[in-house]
């Protein structure tokens, strides 16, 4: 539904503690393992309703999926 471009929360202070090794040449397996080792790098929140998937705090996408 999402891809991991979309959940892997890049602005996060995890991922960018991260040394820089570690952040060039991100993959779907590498970025997957990433967020499975450390949670906190999935942006949040993740809210799903009648098929339309929402991730990050976005009051008025949230007001506009919500209101339907």
């Amino acid at each position: 539904r999402v891809g991991w471009e979309v959940l892997l929360n890049k602005a996060g202070t995890t991922f960018r503690k991260l040394p820089e090794a570690d952040k060039q040449g991100l993959t779907k397996a590498k970025a997957i393992a990433l967020m499975m080792a450390q949670p906190s790098m999935i942006k949040r929140p993740v809210l799903e309703a009648d098929g339309t998937v929402l991730v990050g705090f976005k009051p008025e996408a949230y007001r506009a999926m919500l209101l339907k």
